[in-house]
C-alpha cells in the first residue's frame, strides 16, 4: 500500500494529488493507495482519502503501507524513514502556491544525500521512481539522540567543575 501525506500546514498540494489519481486512473499504480490530504481542495477520484487523520489513524496507515509518497516536511520523512519505508518526498514549491519558498528543495536533497529517500523534483518523474522503489536500497535511520543526551551530560559536568 502507498500512504500518501502532505502534511496538516494551511498550504495546498493538490498538484501532486491530481498526478496520484492520474496515475491510478490510468493504471501504472495498481496497489491501494491512501491520502492524507490536508488543506488541499482537490479530491481524489480514484483513491481512499481523508483530510486530516488523527494520532492512531495516522499510526495505523503507517503501519500498514510499505510505501510513502509525501511533501518535504522533515517530521513526515522522518518518522517514515524510522518505520523502515520506501520514502519518495516531492517538494511544495512556491511557484504553484504549496509554500511560502523552497526550502523543501534543500531538506529532500540533504534526505537524498543521505540515502534515506528518493526525490521527485519534477512531478513528471513520479511514475517513474515509485515503478523504480522497490528496488532501491535505503540507509537504515539511527537516532543521535543517545549522543545528544551524552554531550548535554558533558558539558553540564564540566561547567559544574569550573
Amino acid at each position: 500500500m502507498i500512504f500518501v501525506t502532505v502534511g496538516s500546514q494551511k498550504f495546498q498540494f493538490n498538484r501532486l494529488l491530481k498526478e496520484i489519481d492520474k496515475l491510478v486512473e490510468e493504471k501504472r499504480i495498481t496497489e491501494e493507495v491512501f491520502a492524507q490530504t490536508g488543506y488541499s481542495d482537490y479530491e481524489p477520484e480514484n483513491y481512499k482519502y481523508k483530510n486530516f487523520l488523527d494520532r492512531d489513524e495516522f499510526s495505523d496507515v503507517m503501519s500498514r503501507c510499505d510505501k510513502v509518497i509525501t511533501h518535504g516536511g522533515t517530521g513526515a520523512i522522518i518518522g517514515a524513514v524510522k518505520q523502515g519505508k520506501k520514502v519518495i518526498a516531492v517538494p511544495r514549491l512556491k511557484d504553484f502556491g504549496e509554500h511560502v519558498d523552497d526550502h523543501q528543495l534543500q531538506i529532500i536533497g540533504e534526505f537524498e544525500k543521505m540515502n534515506f529517500i528518493k526525490s521527485v523534483n519534477e512531478i513528471e518523474q513520479l511514475d517513474s521512481v515509485i515503478s523504480n522503489i522497490i528496488n532501491c536500497e535505503f540507509n537504515q535511520y539511527e537516532s543521535n539522540t543517545q549522543f545528544i543526551i551524552e554531550s548535554i551530560e558533558n558539558f553540564v559536568n564540566i561547567q559544574n567543575f569550573n
